[in-house]
């Protein structure tokens, strides 16, 4: 590891203010930029603790929503009696994302900017577009199982790691920022993870210094919510493909249903006009299907990870009988 400087910020906007110089990073957790920076795929040389900032609180809205600060823990998150009763998909994935260990000290903001697993990524001495742009895609010629069929680039192929993104992005969630200049914004999770196209490097819509204070659950809609992980080992490991879902089912119909995926690409991936599909459509494999095909349209596997395709439409087909069978 790379000698760094340190400092302990004492509000959000002298955090964002210090990140925003050059070779500076903030810690929280540190669950993964640790890990990056002991490999030198990360060498900031400053590094801006936000800690005790204060953003640990999870507060009801006014709406009848959530709001989750940005250093709420993961085990705390999906501990959280509210959450485990109306946003049951977000506890779930929280839970299959990884060990007790982890989640103790893994932050809401952190978890939604954690870098790709990719081992091309993680390797210096091979090429990698996202550590070094310009340098070509290990992976396109490579050992590709992990890595992304959509939404990828020639650039790029590699997969977003987080579980809980995932379930956010199902639950419709927006994320608050604070800029250095003390400015707030309020991004979609839809605009805040972006695809690769040619700029791989750039993985979020934050700008330089732009710090994450929280994030908003809207109030809670009708549907039983289910997470469904599929991974080479029961014990934490990353999604080969997930599933977030929530449906609203009876009768052996389909009133509506929400659909996010993980393990596919680039960002959390959600498709509304594939859940257009099930909506009041009958409980059958057939109407599955074709929300498979609106999720998978324009896929491209790469050699090794040709088996996501048809293990997306097995694992969609199980969660929505999961999810039917609870109502």
């Amino acid at each position: 590891m790379k000698a760094f400087t340190y400092e302990r910020a004492a509000t959000p906007q002298a955090a964002a203010s210090a990140a925003a110089r050059p070779g500076a990073r903030m810690i929280a957790g540190g669950t993964n930029l640790l890990d990056l920076m002991k490999l030198q795929v990360e060498t900031p040389v400053h590094l801006v603790d936000i800690n005790r900032l204060g953003l640990d609180a999870i507060e009801p809205t006014a709406d009848g929503g959530l709001r989750i600060g940005a250093m709420v823990r993961n085990a705390e998150l999906a501990a959280d009696a509210r959450v485990r009763r109306d946003y049951a998909v977000l506890s779930r994935a929280l839970l299959a994302g990884a060990s007790g260990q982890l989640r103790n000290k893994a932050t809401t903001g952190g978890n939604l900017l954690q870098r790709t697993r990719c081992v091309y990524f993680y390797d210096i001495a091979r090429p990698c577009n996202k550590r070094q742009p310009g340098s070509g895609c290990s992976a396109l010629q490579g050992y590709n199982r992990m890595h992304a069929v959509i939404g990828a680039s020639d650039q790029c192929i590699a997969t977003h790691p987080s579980d809980m993104a995932v379930a956010m992005r199902v639950l419709d969630a927006t994320v608050e920022t604070v800029m250095p200049s003390g400015a707030h914004r309020v991004i979609p999770i839809a605009d805040f993870h972006r695809l690769p196209g040619d700029t791989p490097q750039l993985e979020t819509d934050l700008q330089p210094g732009e710090m994450i204070t929280g994030v908003t659950l809207p109030p809670p809609v009708p549907g039983r919510q289910v997470y469904r992980k599929v991974r080479d080992r029961a014990s934490y490991a990353f999604a080969l493909v997930s599933v977030a879902a929530i449906v609203d089912a009876g009768g052996g119909r389909i009133r509506s249903a929400r659909l996010a995926f993980g393990g596919l690409a680039h960002k959390p991936w959600r498709v509304e006009a594939a859940e257009a599909r099930l909506t009041d459509t009958a409980l059958d494999e057939a109407a599955v299907d074709a929300a498979a095909d609106g999720v998978l349209a324009g896929a491209r596997g790469r050699g090794h990870n040709d088996f996501k395709l048809p293990l997306l439409r097995r694992t969609l087909q199980a969660t929505i009988d999961e999810a039917a069978r609870a109502a």
